[in-house]
């Protein structure tokens, strides 16, 4: 390990639209003080300092969330910030950044890490990136970090994995990737969880530079040009060419651009108190409740109410009688929702886009 060159790579962009009327245009999730004291992208790179010392991190990001995130992070180093030519997703950012660290040491270990996720345990956390990082460079492979299902959850895609051919690796325990499954429905997804063969699809990855570049070869040779192109363009610091190759990239997710056809791909268990903190109603679960299931961020009153969430700082939120709803006051805006509805809160986002009058509040 003292050998290995890691680098972290977090994906800063994202609008976080779930959020809203607390997430807006101009502070996305992961500029938020929604799961801990700071905000989540502060959060993120401090957990994984002890790892990557700041000169080896790239926050990669659209220009008005990298400009976000430096005002955030001033002793970050100026190289340490990337600006995509334009948001489209993940796949390109990544290949973006991952040719960046290839440019610079193909053997080099690259972490990915998603801006807006919680982490509670932070030390079995790093233990496990720790072992991912050898795996990824002892095994030429691409690792993901696979979260053991809770719960039969249809949010999120599954990863099965061969549990008959797992490997130690580090104290932690490989197993080959078989699949990546989409979202599930209700069914679907309690066949998954009892079968013990799924896991939950972190959107964390560990992958050696060049055995990401070989995967591509291999596995994804459509994508190619575009590699070749942003590995050119990087050696020459040529912004014109970048721009091009970067668009050659397909706007989709790492996981169907690439991941789903990777012959050599490795899961890990995320077994670190991972959360996503993807919507409202996941908040429930990560700030302190009372006895009757309510939780909230400012002073709250709960008269025969449970089971509610509310967000309200600076002034006094009364409950009477209700339950299972999400209150979110931000001063211009009100937010009154079912906590099983909340997933449509982007629908709101949306229906304020196409109004000029209210686009104000997006």
């Amino acid at each position: 390990m003292k050998d290995l060159d890691i680098r972290a790579v977090i994906l800063a962009g994202g609008r976080g639209t779930r959020f809203w009327p607390l997430g807006r245009a101009a502070r996305p999730k992961q500029f938020l003080k929604i799961a801990g004291s700071e905000p989540m992208l502060a959060e993120t790179v401090r957990r994984i300092r002890p790892l990557v010392p700041p000169r080896r991190m790239v926050l990669v990001a659209d220009a008005a969330s990298t400009r976000r995130a430096r005002r955030l992070l001033p002793k970050l180093p100026k190289a340490s910030f990337m600006v995509e030519p334009e948001a489209r997703n993940t796949a390109p950012a990544l290949m973006l950044a991952t040719a960046r660290v290839f440019v610079e040491n193909p053997e080099a270990v690259v972490v990915v890490l998603p801006a807006d996720h919680l982490i509670r345990d932070k030390a079995r956390f790093l233990a496990r990136v720790r072992a991912a990082a050898a795996a990824a460079a002892r095994e030429d492979a691409l690792v993901i970090f696979g979260i053991p299902p809770s719960c039969p959850a249809t949010g999120f895609g599954y990863v099965r994995h061969d549990r008959r051919a797992g490997r130690t690796i580090g104290g932690t325990e490989f197993y080959p990737v078989q699949a990546f499954k989409e979202k599930p429905d209700a069914a679907t997804a309690r066949e998954y969880v009892a079968s013990g063969s799924y896991a939950w699809n972190s959107g964390m990855f560990v992958w050696r530079a060049g055995a990401f570049a070989g995967e591509i070869a291999r596995s994804a040779p459509e994508l190619e040009p575009a590699w070749t192109g942003l590995v050119a363009a990087l050696k020459s610091r040529n912004g014109a060419a970048l721009k091009r190759a970067f668009r050659l990239v397909p706007a989709l997710s790492i996981d169907y651009a690439l991941m789903e056809k990777a012959g050599r791909a490795l899961v890990a268990a995320g077994d670190f108190g991972w959360s996503d903190v993807g919507s409202w109603s996941t908040l429930a679960t990560i700030w302190p409740r009372d006895a009757a299931g309510n939780a909230a961020r400012g002073d709250a009153l709960a008269l025969d109410a449970r089971d509610c969430l509310v967000w309200n700082p600076g002034r006094l939120t009364a409950l009477v009688g209700v339950h299972d709803l999400i209150v979110v006051d931000t001063g211009d805006a009100l937010l009154v929702c079912g906590a099983s509805s909340d997933q449509k809160v982007k629908d709101v986002v949306a229906a304020l886009t196409g109004k000029k009058s209210h686009r104000k509040y997006v």
